[in-house]
């Protein structure tokens, strides 16, 4: 006769894992609804972090700083004038004939000419030698060459986080935020003038970066048509991680 009391005990023994899931499930979903019941804000900000850490969404790129453009610095040259060209007229024949008397030179000499030295040549009514204009700037009264080239960044750096104090409220005022500053770059390469073009949440460590471009910061200075080196201004965004 076939012992079947081992084999049901072995059923009985067995584990019901979907059962116990199911079960565990059922209470947590219980514990879910009870505290949306009796502490909803609790319930809601663990909601929000849990959809935050799962947010695949990245903040908004700040815009870009403006273009280091070139500025114009001169006045334009003016459009010449119009040819004056005599009219046709010329004087009439005296009734009677004056004599003309021949030039005799001052000073006696081996010579064939009748006067010594050189003399102006043409009779024109063009124009004579450059004005006073305020034109190119090359000469004359120009106000001096223009940029045609910007200052390019050649050396120094500004990323030690020691050069900023800890501000009111912890780095987390300024981390993930920006300022952009206003220099002229002389002809020496040297920045000066700073300004502050875009303000960051942190006005302190705004100056210390005016500062520090004017200290640390090394350029290749704008070149006029010439080749000769002229200040011009310059753009730096300084970024906080």
């Amino acid at each position: 006769m076939a012992d079947f009391s081992n084999r049901d005990g072995a059923r009985s023994q067995r584990v019901r894992w979907p059962l116990l899931f199911g079960i565990a499930l059922a209470h947590l979903a219980g514990l879910y609804l009870l505290g949306k019941l009796l502490a909803p804000d609790f319930t809601g900000g663990i909601e929000r972090e849990v959809i935050a850490a799962f947010s695949l969404e990245t903040p908004p790129a700040p815009p870009p700083p403006p273009e280091n453009e070139i500025e114009p610095d001169e006045g334009a040259q003016a459009a010449p004038g119009k040819e004056a060209v005599p009219q046709p007229v010329t004087a009439p024949e005296p009734e009677i004939a004056l004599p003309t008397p021949s030039p005799v030179p001052q000073s006696s000499s081996t010579g064939a000419a009748d006067r010594s030295g050189a003399r102006a040549s043409g009779d024109g009514t063009g124009a004579a030698g450059s004005g006073p204009g305020t034109g190119s700037g090359n000469r004359c009264g120009g106000r001096g060459g223009v940029a045609v080239t910007r200052p390019v960044h050649v050396s120094g750096r500004i990323d030690d986080a020691r050069d900023y104090p800890v501000p009111p409220g912890g780095r987390e005022v300024r981390r993930g935020s920006e300022v952009i500053v206003r220099v002229i770059v002389g002809t020496d390469g040297r920045a000066r003038d700073c300004t502050i073009y875009r303000p960051s949440p942190d006005p302190e460590a705004d100056a210390i970066t005016c500062r520090l471009v004017e200290q640390r910061l090394c350029f290749r200075p704008a070149m006029d048509a010439s080749g000769n080196p002229v200040p011009a201004p310059f753009y730096w965004r300084q970024r906080w991680f």
